[in-house]
């Protein structure tokens, strides 16, 4: 069946089309609302500007598929390959995409108000400036998904895999987080609010990133691999926190406390640890790059590994600390 064939015999009345091979179609524009396509073949088809709205698409093959600024509101989209396909601004409300592959999707301005995406497979698709607004989310692979500025306001994303998703700018008003994976993710410019549903460590890290917390009392927090840079945490005690693998790049650590803290393999780069406490912290294999250490106290530090390049710290304070075996010294050299 080729294009012509199919749009002769819609408009004469017929509908199931299912399993119909049209791989590459130029159907852009077409009418097909309430069609059935069910396992229909429509790879690299152009379907732009079309009107599918509530077709029967489930199980199709739409790998690579034009879909741009076509109508798929309501569509039933279950099973359905739409691996790579093209859905910018693609019309989406409503639409039924249970596991669905949208993998490598380019969905930017699209809109998904109240679709149902629950274990859809969306790992590195481009969501930027989508609307999800009270999209079901539930268990979709998200991760490495490009998520900047959507709209998921009041959207169900329990149990969905965040890992490494750019969810810079996203609005999560009202959103449902719980048991979402979400790693070493970048709150810094996301909208949370009093109804989101977030873990604890997760609302506690967005209010670090976004507020900073000079003076605050974190002893024995969990910041691992939480993404702060920039943050201003000068006064803060944060003494026996598990800090590992932090990003605390340009902090201002000014007279901070760190005593007895697991900063292994954070990232202090370019911070400005002035004053800080760090007795008996473990730094191995930590980056302090040109990190301002002036008056910082190391005594019985751990910073074997650390690369301490350029930073700003007497030899006198070196001395004190537990163990340099390994670390890179502030002119390059490495400490034996």
């Amino acid at each position: 069946m080729d294009a012509q064939e199919l749009i002769r015999r819609y408009k004469a009345g017929e509908y199931n089309f299912s399993k119909a091979s049209l791989r590459g179609a130029n159907l852009s524009g077409v009418v097909l609302a309430d069609a059935i396509l069910r396992g229909a073949g429509l790879s690299v088809a152009n379907l732009s500007e079309a009107d599918l709205s509530r077709v029967d698409l489930r199980e199709a093959s739409l790998a690579w598929a034009d879909l741009t600024g076509a109508n798929l509101s309501r569509t039933d989209l279950r099973d359905a390959d739409l691996s790579m396909a093209d859905l910018r601004g693609a019309r989406l409300r409503g639409a039924d995409l249970w596991f669905t592959n949208l993998t490598g999707a380019d969905l930017r301005g699209a809109n998904l108000n109240g679709a149902d995406l629950r274990l859809a497979h969306l790992s590195r698709a481009n969501l930027s400036k989508a609307r999800l607004n009270g999209t079901n989310l539930w268990f979709a692979d998200l991760s490495e998904a490009n998520m900047s500025k959507a709209d998921l306001r009041k959207a169900n994303l329990w149990l969905a895999n965040l890992e490494e998703t750019n969810l810079r700018g996203a609005d999560l008003s009202g959103a449902d987080l719980t048991g979402a994976r979400l790693g070493a993710i970048d709150l810094r410019e996301v909208t949370l609010d009093n109804n989101t549903q977030i873990g604890a460590r997760y609302r506690l890290i967005w209010e670090i990133a976004v507020q900073g917390a000079p003076g605050r009392d974190l002893r024995g927090v969990d910041l691992r691999k939480a993404d702060l840079v920039g943050t201003d945490l000068s006064g803060a005690d944060l003494s026996g926190a598990e800090l590992a693998g932090v990003n605390l790049e340009g902090a201002t650590l000014i007279n901070i406390g760190l005593e007895g803290a697991n900063l292994e393999g954070a990232n202090l780069t370019n911070a400005n640890l002035e004053g800080a406490g760090l007795t008996g912290a473990n730094l191995r294999g930590a980056d302090m790059r040109g990190a301002d250490m002036r008056w910082a106290d190391l005594s019985e530090t751990d910073l074997s590994g650390a690369n301490l390049e350029k930073a700003q710290v007497t030899p006198g304070q070196l001395a004190q600390a537990g163990t340099l075996r390994g670390a890179i010294l502030t002119r390059g050299e490495k400490h034996e």
